[in-house]
C-alpha cells in the first residue's frame, strides 16, 4: 500500500474545496478567529516508523481539544484507576461545553474530553506536581522535539473562557476540584493553546497504535491495557457529540480539537493526523473529516 500517494491523492481531491466548504473558524476564540482557513495538512506514521505527509503538514496550529489525549495519559500513568473516582467514561450526547449534565450529574464530567472533564483531568495533574511542564516534556519525548505553548492563544483563551470558568467553578461547588480554580483553569488553557504540526501529532500519537509503546525509543509509555482504554474513549467520546457518527463513517479512534486538528489512531498499524481549521457544527473539523473519510475508504483500515 502506497501511503504517500493516497495522502497525495486526498490533499488533491480536498484542496480544491478549501473556504467553499462552509465551515467557520472557532471564532469564539480571537486569536484562532484569524487563521486562514485556506489550509489544509495531512501525515501519518506507521508502527515500523514509515512517515508520510501531504499539504499544509508543517505548519504548526493550536491542538486545542486534542491535548486532552495527551493530559489523560500522564494522569492514567500516575493514578491508573483511581482517576476515575470523579471522572466518568460514557458519551456525552452533549456540546463540548455543556453545563447541562454536570447539574444533573452532581459535578462529575461525563468523560475525559469535554471540557469540564479535561478540566477536572487537569485539577489530576496539579495535585501530582507542574502540570504543563511535565505535559510539554511528554510532548517532546514522543516527537523527539521540542513543543511550546502559544503564549498569544493562551492568553485568548483565558481572556474569553467565561464558560470554562463556570464549569470548573460547578464542580469546585460540588468537591469535584481539589486545587484551586484559577490554578488548574491555567492549566487547562495553557495546555490547549500547545502548537505542533500534523507530523508531530502523527509521531507524538504513535504509542496508541503500538500496545502504549514510545514510537521512538519503544519503551512504555502506557500499559496495553491503559492503551486500549484511552482508544476505546477516543472512539466513544473524542469527537464531542458526533462521535457516534464519525464511529459510523470513519470506524477509528479520533481526537478532535477547535483549532482544526483530528487525530486517528489504526491499532498496530498507524497513526494520522488532519488539519484544516474550518468546523462543522459540532467543533470538528469540516474537511478533516472528509480527509478521514477519504483515508478509510482508500485504505479498508479500520477498527471493524
Amino acid at each position: 500500500m502506497d501511503l504517500q500517494l493516497i495522502l497525495d491523492q486526498i490533499n488533491s481531491e480536498l484542496r480544491p474545496l478549501l473556504g467553499t466548504s462552509g465551515g467557520k473558524v472557532a471564532s469564539y476564540i480571537p486569536a484562532l478567529a484569524r487563521v486562514s482557513p485556506l489550509q489544509f495538512g495531512i501525515a501519518l506514521r506507521t508502527c515500523e516508523g514509515e512517515v508520510a505527509q501531504a499539504g499544509d503538514s508543517a505548519v504548526p496550529f493550536s491542538i486545542q481539544s486534542m491535548s486532552k489525549m495527551f493530559s489523560l495519559t500522564l494522569a492514567i500513568r500516575s493514578l491508573d484507576e483511581a482517576l476515575w473516582d470523579r471522572i466518568g467514561r460514557e458519551p456525552s450526547g452533549s456540546p463540548f461545553n455543556s453545563l447541562v449534565q454536570l447539574e444533573t450529574e452532581r459535578g462529575i464530567p461525563r468523560n475525559p474530553f469535554i471540557n469540564a472533564g479535561a478540566i477536572a483531568v487537569a485539577d489530576r495533574l496539579v495535585s501530582l506536581g507542574d502540570a504543563n511542564v511535565e505535559l510539554l516534556a511528554l510532548l517532546g519525548r514522543l516527537c523527539g522535539e521540542p513543543i511550546r505553548i502559544d503564549a498569544e492563544v493562551a492568553q485568548s483563551e483565558a481572556d474569553t473562557g467565561f464558560r470554562n470558568t463556570a464549569l470548573a467553578n460547578f464542580m469546585k461547588g460540588f468537591g469535584t476540584l481539589d486545587n484551586d480554580v484559577a490554578t488548574v483553569l491555567d492549566v487547562y488553557f495553557q495546555q490547549c493553546a500547545i502548537a505542533m504540526t500534523c507530523e508531530q501529532v502523527a509521531c507524538a500519537a504513535g504509542y496508541l497504535c503500538r500496545d502504549g509503546r514510545h514510537p521512538l525509543a519503544g519503551v512504555p509509555v502506557l500499559s496495553s491495557a491503559q492503551t486500549r482504554r484511552v482508544n476505546a474513549l477516543m472512539l466513544t467520546c473524542g469527537t464531542y457529540d458526533a462521535a457516534g457518527e464519525f464511529a459510523f463513517r470513519i470506524g477509528l479512534p479520533c481526537k478532535s480539537g477547535v483549532g482544526g486538528g483530528i487525530v486517528a489512531v489504526v491499532p498496530d498499524r498507524l497513526t494520522l493526523c488532519v488539519w484544516s481549521p474550518a468546523l462543522d457544527a459540532t467543533g470538528n473539523s469540516l474537511l478533516g473529516r472528509q480527509a478521514l473519510e477519504l483515508f478509510v475508504a482508500k485504505t479498508g483500515l479500520s477498527v471493524f
